[in-house]
Parts: structure tokens; C-alpha cells; sequence
């Protein structure tokens, strides 16, 4: 009788390299689906940063248990105001979107990234087929049996499935030899708090710049979070001259709509590029996030699209059957179609947004002016606008 070839026992069913919010979001969906999962995750400095996250992904979260109430950590979204603050020949109306046009509450919610990782965290912690481990990946290989992880202490994982969850510059993204396109540009963003003389209530307020849009976020009370986008050395400019010369930058840009500034939080500037992948997934190896794909902060995509990430790859795990041999090529693969269409959906959008922002030519002014009159005039243009900013699918 021939012998069989003797396969070395993996460490686990599936292994999530990344620590951030869509890398614990993904090791807590995939351990619900019954596997067993080794989440890798190097402790990093605090994330500073907020997110807005549109209904569909508020839904995603309390529906699979990561949030219940989302009043108890973030703060409502109801209406966005985008006001054309450049000295263009085109100008664009000032345009006011309601939710309640369509019906709804809210658009979605605003957190804090640090409290809904803490939120994460906690559920990760009551799952008892999930391990967390404080280590970074310092190599990934195809291995004879299945893939292998290298980590920072000189162990070997040996696991079917990897979900690279790290970041833009993704070890495995770049290891498991997925082709990526980055484009980087002049511009950075510049985000802290802000306490403002006068509230926002719900209303996040959009002043369209030429060189980018100057954005406030509720963050409750009269503290706003705020999202500049300018040319890079301006915004460093402006933050090296600390609160005395920004704040007056800030109330300028602000056009003094809401009273006094001040700042709540020092203030960060982070470089813009976008990052996107041939595919998804393959070879038992998925990515989410921005190790599958990285926008500028235009129209709250990042977060989103990353737990849409999430979402489809609980649903493929759900669609398959991990007890049959190549099961986590299987899900790769069809982890990658399910996101191919929203993910080239999203990025097109996103990338034609910035650049229309950026747009110099009187044409392509036009058109975006055109664009926003047609949205503030007919409602029905309005509501396939809200369906595809909130990924709706």
C-alpha cells in the first residue's frame, strides 16, 4: 500500500497580519465563521484620526456585534454642506445635502479610530478561538503545504489562509507577488480637533479650495475634527508655525462661519496617494484595507470600503466549505471577485472626485459645477449620489 506524503499540521486555519481596525475587524469576523485564527498584531502609537462611517457600514458593525449603540461612541452625521470657497470664473452653488431626503436618520456616524479599536479589542477578547500576538511579520513565503509567516521573535506559522490587513505598505501584498499601482501626489492633509465658538450640530462642512477641500467633521459639542488638504509644504508651513500662526490660517479658511478656533490636539500632516491591486485575492491569500487599496480623505471612503472588505470575505467564507481540500484558495478567489466591481467602482469615483477638485481647465470646471447644480436640483440625481457615497450595493 503506498505511503502518503506527510503534511505538517498548521497552526491555524488563518492568520490576519495588521493591527488596525480592518485587520481585528477581519480576524473577528473570520473566527464568528468557526476557524481558528492567529491575529498578528504589533502594538503601534495611537491613532489619532477619526472616521466617518456611512449607515451601510454602521449596519455591518452592530449587525456582527462590534458596536451596539452607535450614540455611545461617535456622533451623527445628518447633513454635508459643500461650499465652493475658490475665486474660480466657474463656481460650483453651495449645496446642502439632508438625510433626511432619503428618509433617514443619518448619513452615518463620525468616531474616534482610538475608541472604536478599544471597542474591537474588546470583542476579540471574548472570542476563545482568536489569539492575539503582538508580533510583526518579517517575511511571508508559499510554502510546500501551505503559506508560512516568518515573525519577529524567529518563529514559523504555517496557516491556509493570510489576510494581509498591513497598511500601504503591505509585506504581504508585496511578498505574495500581487501586482499594486500607487500614485502619489503634491498634496498632504493636515488633521486635528478643534473647538469651534459656535456648533455644527450634524452637519459636516466641505469648503472646496483649489488646492483641496478644507473639511469639518461633528465630533460633538462644539469640538470639530478637522481634514485640510493643501499643497504638502504649505501644510507643513502651517504646522510648524504652532497655534499662533494656525489659527488664524484656520478661521481664515473657515471663512469665521463658526466663531472662535482653537486647537484641541496637535496637529498631523499626512502625505496622499492612492494604492489599488489587480485582484484581491489569490493563493489562499486575501487583502483588505489599505494593503488592497489607499485614497485621499475625499467623500469618507477608507474605513468604509475596508469593512465592505470584511463583509465579503465573512460571505465567501460562508459560501464555501473549509473542511474540503484548497479551501482557502477557494476563498480567496472568490473574495476577489466579490470586491473587484465595488472596488473599481469606489477607487474611479474617488480619484475622479480629488482630481475635479484639483481641475484647473475651464471644462472640466464647468462640468463639475454643472455636476453640483444637477445634485442640488433634482432629487433623484441626489439620491443615486447618497447611494454611491455610502456604498450602498
Amino acid at each position: 500500500m503506498p505511503q502518503m506524503p506527510y503534511v505538517k499540521p498548521c497552526d491555524a486555519d488563518a492568520a490576519v497580519v495588521g493591527g488596525g481596525l480592518v485587520g481585528i475587524a477581519a480576524a473577528i469576523a473570520i473566527a464568528k465563521a468557526g476557524l481558528k485564527v492567529i491575529h498578528l498584531a504589533p502594538v503601534g502609537p495611537v491613532d489619532r484620526r477619526t472616521s466617518a462611517l456611512m449607515m451601510p457600514s454602521v449596519d455591518f458593525l452592530r449587525s456582527t456585534s462590534l458596536i451596539d449603540d452607535p450614540s455611545r461612541l461617535g456622533h451623527r452625521l445628518s447633513e454635508i454642506r459643500i461650499i465652493d470657497a475658490t475665486n474660480r470664473l466657474l463656481r460650483s452653488p453651495e449645496t446642502l445635502f439632508e438625510a433626511g431626503e432619503s428618509g433617514l436618520e443619518a448619513f452615518g456616524w463620525n468616531f474616534a479610530n482610538q475608541r472604536l479599536l478599544e471597542q474591537f479589542q474588546q470583542r476579540a477578547a471574548e472570542l476563545p478561538n482568536l489569539e492575539t500576538r503582538p508580533l510583526d511579520v518579517t517575511e511571508f513565503a508559499y510554502g510546500p503545504d501551505q503559506p508560512e509567516l516568518t515573525l519577529a521573535d524567529g518563529s514559523v506559522l504555517q496557516v491556509p489562509l493570510v489576510v494581509g490587513a498591513d497598511g500601504k505598505k503591505s509585506l504581504i501584498r508585496a511578498a505574495a507577488g500581487f501586482r499594486a499601482r500607487e500614485n502619489g501626489f503634491t498634496q498632504a492633509a493636515l488633521v486635528c480637533d478643534l473647538e469651534l465658538g459656535r456648533p455644527l450640530g450634524g452637519c459636516s462642512v466641505e469648503f472646496h479650495y483649489p488646492q483641496g477641500p478644507f473639511t469639518l467633521v461633528p465630533a460633538g459639542n462644539n469640538r470639530a475634527n478637522l481634514v485640510w488638504i493643501d499643497d504638502r509644504e504649505v501644510l507643513r508651513q502651517a504646522q510648524a508655525g504652532g497655534a499662533e500662526q494656525l489659527v488664524p490660517i484656520l478661521l481664515n479658511k473657515s471663512q469665521r462661519l463658526f466663531g472662535s478656533i482653537t486647537l484641541a490636539t496637535p496637529a498631523h500632516v499626512f502625505p496622499l496617494s492612492t494604492i489599488s491591486v489587480d485582484r484581491a485575492g489569490s493563493r489562499g491569500v486575501v487583502l483588505v484595507g489599505e494593503a488592497a487599496h489607499a485614497f485621499p480623505p475625499i467623500g469618507a471612503q477608507g474605513l468604509n470600503l475596508g469593512l465592505r472588505d470584511v463583509a465579503d470575505l465573512a460571505t465567501a467564507l460562508q459560501a464555501g466549505s473549509t473542511s474540503t481540500p484548497l479551501w482557502a484558495e477557494k476563498v480567496s478567489f472568490d473574495y476577489a471577485q466579490r470586491r473587484a466591481a465595488d472596488l473599481a467602482r469606489t477607487g474611479g469615483m474617488v480619484d475622479a472626485l480629488f482630481r475635479s477638485l484639483l481641475a484647473e481647465m475651464v471644462p472640466a470646471q464647468a462640468l463639475r459645477s454643472a455636476g453640483l447644480w444637477a445634485l442640488k436640483l433634482l432629487p433623484s440625481l441626489r439620491q443615486r449620489a447618497f447611494s454611491l457615497g455610502m456604498g450602498q450595493r
